[in-house]
């Protein structure tokens, strides 16, 4: 061994050094962490997994939509708050609309153009727009105002392009009557679409929109697009349409709401949430 080359005797070394951190990080390690995991966590790390009749329906981790073939909620259910994940709630595209607060103007579409992979052009809703539409939605699904500031009633964004001798509602695309007649002294007209505003003045109006009925988590994805948790608030708002749907006492429901919902995690971190699958699962066996 001594009359090896240097050379030889360093990556000798390295070579031995190389099999002992594989054996200890990509053997041994991973085995015990596994070992350990499984025998004190097991269906956590198992992925949380929820089964009913012996058949794997979902995890306490991940969100899922609670909707029909067409997309439509189903009534009889509480709904999940909206995903950004592919079509919905997909493991596989977990992903934010990253859209920021001042996303506020919409691409219309344009009657009769095509998009770039030749379909039908459906333009691009704002962040603003796409909290409005839901905040409708929801209003319309639960029997409450779905109107918030900076919202039409028609469910887009209000907000005006000004220019020296004009001003569009930029969202409502003609025939649409403009959710203000004047602005300064203006006539208000509608968007047409096609046409190029970026060269005026983005003007967001808040309306006289108090506070709204439908809370935030109910019109706003997560970072993750997979959060299987919804407010109180939001459970609360959709109590009295489930309890309807199913012939229960309000009570009930609301005992089942409280069953379910987890606090902060150690005490004082992020807020209250109802775990959604877990809650309508708990209705079905009511």
């Amino acid at each position: 061994m001594d009359r090896m080359p240097s050379w030889v005797r360093r990556h000798l070394a390295a070579l031995r050094a190389l099999l002992v951190l594989t054996a200890v990080t990509g053997l041994i390690y991973p085995l015990a962490a596994t070992g350990v995991a499984q025998a004190l966590f097991n269906g956590n790390a198992n992925g949380s997994i929820i089964d009913k009749d012996g058949k794997i329906i979902g995890s306490a981790l991940i969100g899922q939509s609670f909707t029909d073939a067409d997309g439509d909620p189903i009534r009889r259910y509480f709904q999940s708050r909206p995903s950004a994940a592919g079509d919905g709630y997909d493991p596989t595209s977990t992903s934010a609309s990253n859209l920021g607060p001042e996303d506020v103007v919409d691409v219309l579409p344009v009657p009769g153009a095509k998009d770039e992979e030749g379909e039908p052009d459906e333009g691009k809703r704002s962040l603003l727009t796409q909290v409005c539409a839901r905040s409708k939605a929801v209003g319309e699904l639960e029997g409450v105002s779905g109107a918030r500031p900076y919202c039409t009633a028609d469910g887009v964004g209000a907000v005006l392009k000004v220019f020296s001798d004009r001003a569009v509602s930029v969202n409502q695309a003609c025939p649409a009557t403009p959710f203000v007649t004047a602005y300064q002294g203006v006539k208000v007209e509608c968007a047409r679409p096609g046409e190029d505003y970026a060269a005026g003045k983005t003007v967001p109006v808040r309306g006289n929109a108090g506070i709204p009925a439908v809370p935030s988590d109910a019109v706003t994805a997560s970072a993750s697009g997979l959060d299987p948790h919804i407010s109180p608030a939001y459970a609360e708002l959709q109590a009295p349409r489930v309890a309807k749907e199913r012939g229960l006492h309000q009570a009930r429901v609301e005992q089942l709401i409280e069953q379910h919902t987890v606090g902060r995690a150690l005490g004082f971190m992020g807020e209250p949430a109802v775990n959604v699958l877990e809650l309508n699962l708990a209705l079905d066996r009511s």
